[in-house]
């Protein structure tokens, strides 16, 4: 169903692919859009037990086309490096491709947000101030992977 990687030399193991996924703060979310346009949004994202979280608006463009198609792809990249006298940057990416649904569950919501938050800050007063505030407004996501893939890519 899914297609090899046709530079296979440039793959990266799925334990590679897992440490940007949890260590890489966001990435781009793809969907089929409107009228069958591709969709991509810039989002945080929680990466926990093999699978991706995110929070969103409880509607919206996005909700829409997943309520139309679940079927996503996620892109996650890093900074990337450099060797050592070379201009070209190396870097790592992962795609992500998945069903995506709203997670329902008011606890597990909770505890998506509270793991996103603290990617970001060690702050508790601030989550605890944006859980009090904004909790009720939030929708949570989870992509459940039916395919990973990663490679380095040179710019050379």
């Amino acid at each position: 169903m899914f297609r090899e990687m046709r530079r296979f030399k440039q793959q990266l193991e799925r334990v590679e692919c897992e440490e940007i996924l949890i260590h890489e703060p966001r990435g781009v979310l793809s969907m089929i859009g409107e009228g069958g346009y591709p969709y991509g949004i810039p989002l945080d994202h929680w990466y926990s037990d093999g699978r991706l979280y995110f929070h969103c608006a409880k509607e919206g463009h996005k909700l829409d086309a997943i309520k139309n198609c679940d079927k996503v792809s996620y892109c996650v990249y890093d900074n990337g490096y450099r060797k050592e006298g070379e201009w070209a940057l190396n870097i790592k990416s992962v795609v992500v491709f998945g069903r995506i649904h709203i997670v329902e569950d008011e606890t597990k919501k909770k505890d998506i947000c509270t793991n996103l938050c603290r990617k970001f800050t060690d702050d508790e007063e601030y989550l605890q101030k944006e859980l009090e505030n904004a909790f009720s407004r939030v929708c949570c996501l989870e992509l459940i992977p039916e395919h990973i893939t990663g490679k380095l890519v040179n710019e050379s």
